[in-house]
């Protein structure tokens, strides 16, 4: 009995090893950023008591594709401030920078570099150049936005964050035509890219691990069986 019991065991142990090479890995998403959190910055209007502190809470980060055009979605919160706009930079390592001012709290920005037309949808993307044949060859004056750029908000606090160029999907295109990258291209060419914008989950391995387990479990009762059965017959 205790020879066919250390038998299922071995069984069960060989099951999760061989499935553990198929275990989803995490979602490769940028870290949520910390607060910022600097009473000196706060600049408070005549009028309004100063606040103990300051601090800023990004909660939304999210770089996506709408008609073609790389976007930015984002949604601050700030704390011991009355200031009720937002000033959304994108920071180029060489300058300039480009800048967004007077936001809402919530909204959506276009990436730099990307163009639309009168109907909204993209015709030029951050990183390419077209030709006079229509072709498209990579490098303008917006390369330093991929494959991540570095985004401030200030309200007064301010917090910078690194942010993923959103990757091209079957149904959106954030590069030229021709020239898609999908998001499965860019987690298999660049583990380490955030893109935060990937959603759902991988059901499939942990599927097989549960039928692994039962095939396990249904084979410990049957040699459990036949011992009981073969000791009840002597």
């Amino acid at each position: 009995m205790a020879r066919l019991l250390r038998g299922a065991v071995v069984a069960f142990i060989a099951v999760l090893v061989g499935l553990g090479g198929a275990l989803p890995s995490q979602a490769l998403v940028a870290p949520t950023p910390s607060p910022s959190d600097d009473t000196t910055s706060c600049i408070v209007p005549d009028g309004y008591p100063v606040p103990p502190s300051c601090t800023l809470n990004v909660q939304i980060l999210t770089p996506i594709c709408d008609n073609e055009v790389p976007k930015l979605q984002y949604k601050v919160v700030a704390q011991g401030t009355p200031n009720t706009t937002v000033t959304v930079t994108f920071i180029n390592p060489t300058g300039p920078d480009v800048v967004y001012a007077d936001l809402p709290l919530q909204g959506t920005v276009n990436w730099p570099g990307a163009v639309q037309d009168s109907t909204g949808r993209g015709i030029d993307w951050p990183g390419w150049t077209q030709l006079a044949d229509g072709s498209w060859v990579e490098g303008d004056e917006f390369d330093w936005v991929r494959p991540s750029v570095d985004v401030n908000f200030q309200v007064n606090p301010e917090d910078t964050v690194t942010v993923g160029y959103p990757p091209s999907s079957p149904n959106c295109n954030t590069n030229p035509p021709g020239k898609q990258v999908l998001a499965s291209q860019v987690l298999s060419s660049n583990p380490t890219s955030a893109v935060l914008s990937a959603t759902g989950s991988d059901v499939g391995p942990l599927a097989a691990v549960g039928a692994g387990l039962l095939v396990v479990g249904a084979l410990t009762v049957a040699l459990v069986a036949v011992a009981r059965r073969r000791r009840t017959a002597s």
